[in-house]
């Protein structure tokens, strides 16, 4: 059994997003940028399947400038199999990076394509769903557990009511939720190890993508800084403070 899992290059989770000062964008010089968090438990959970004995080969995917061949280095050394880079410039959006992936999926058919439920740079949540509109096939988002069996796939997911549990045909597309798994470091041996991993390398236009943006960002600000508190001596001026605010 093959699986996919497609993993976004972004800011990295722990740097401070500076927002540019025309306000057309952030600024992205000499930042830090990683793995895309979600996409790390993708990839840890795709793992968690090879070593049960579920899973025969795992192959990451990324869409992106050619310095994305660094993320998918980093989930070589956690230990997927291959790699394979879409080299793309520019922002390429959910739809387009959907239509990306359905074409590589044509290419290597995986019985499962694992993918984090959303990227930390624009929060768009819409990839997986997409995909599995795109491809035709079943779809279980927001997973908290995931377990594999011969021809099929069960998918937990936290919701209102409790804990939901989808069962799917595979193949099927399966997005990823904090809870799932903790993801694994990468040991320094496995870093040596994941140079020599084979990338295979291609591009829109071999897959006959187009990636054109249909969207186009108007402003980029940063959000309003927050007001110092200030302590009250008793209930009733916290009520006159309230009231002053309009909050009351």
């Amino acid at each position: 059994m093959k699986v996919l899992v497609p993993v976004k290059r972004v800011v990295d989770h722990n740097v401070k997003i500076r927002v540019k000062p025309d306000g057309t964008g952030v600024d992205l010089a000499n930042v830090k940028q990683s793995i895309n968090p979600f996409d790390e438990i993708a990839v840890e959970e795709a793992l968690r399947l090879k070593e049960a004995g579920k899973v025969t080969e795992v192959i990451v995917v990324s869409i992106g400038p050619a310095q994305s061949t660094e993320t998918l280095r980093s989930g070589l050394a956690i230990g997927a199999d291959r790699g394979i880079l879409v080299k793309a410039e520019g922002k390429v959006e959910p739809l387009a990076v959907a239509k990306l992936l359905a074409k590589i999926v044509e290419q290597e058919k995986p019985d499962l394509v694992i993918l984090g439920k959303q990227a930390i740079d624009d929060d768009s949540n819409q990839t997986g769903q997409i995909l599995a509109a795109l491809l035709g096939w079943g779809q279980g988002t927001f997973a908290s557990k995931v377990e594999l069996g011969a021809d099929s796939v069960d998918v937990s997911r936290e919701v209102d009511g409790g804990i939901q549990t989808v069962s799917l045909k595979l193949p099927a597309i399966v997005t990823t939720d904090l809870r799932l798994n903790e993801p694994r470091y990468a040991s320094l041996p496995n870093i040596m190890k994941a140079k020599k991993k084979p990338i295979a390398e291609t591009t829109p236009e071999a897959l006959g993508v187009d990636v054109t943006p249909r969207l186009k960002v108007i402003k980029t600000s940063e959000p309003a800084q927050r007001k110092a508190g200030v302590k009250v001596a008793n209930a009733a001026e916290l009520v006159s403070k309230l009231k002053e605010a309009g909050v009351l």
